[in-house]
């Protein structure tokens, strides 16, 4: 597969995971990452095992891009280091559109991502101030 081809694929994933998030479709999001996964920041950390735990991790996050009227999210890919022929890490800084049209600026993370035959999935995330 082709660098090119590399950050197509990252693009569709990445893509597909900001409808999950902006529709607030947590089924959908909790089926954008392996089991078990990771998110860390600086203040805390946690760990899921299953896709209901996925799911419950994101269902605060929903009032929140209803409460911007946030609409649509784009992940802006920043950097992208390939670890093995299966796992790569990828910088991102999200962007989102309000129901106005305007830019809402996000927040920056780096992702752990695994290729699976389905596609890719997130196994860590880390928030980046």
């Amino acid at each position: 597969m082709t660098a090119s081809t590399d950050l197509d694929a990252l693009t569709e994933f990445f893509d597909r995971y900001g409808v999950a998030l902006t529709a607030g479709d947590v089924a959908a999001v909790a089926g954008c990452y392996a089991l078990p996964g990771l998110v860390v920041a600086d203040s805390y950390s946690f760990s899921f095992a299953t896709p209901a735990a996925v799911a419950l991790s994101f269902v605060g996050a929903a009032p929140d891009y209803t409460e911007h009227e946030l609409v649509a999210a784009h992940a802006a890919i920043e950097d992208v280091h390939p670890f093995s022929p299966l796992l790569t890490e990828v910088a991102v800084e999200w962007e989102f559109l309000d129901s106005q049209g305007r830019h809402v600026p996000g927040e920056r993370y780096r992702y752990v991502l695994r290729r699976t035959d389905e596609g890719f999935v997130i196994c860590t995330v880390i928030r980046v101030v």
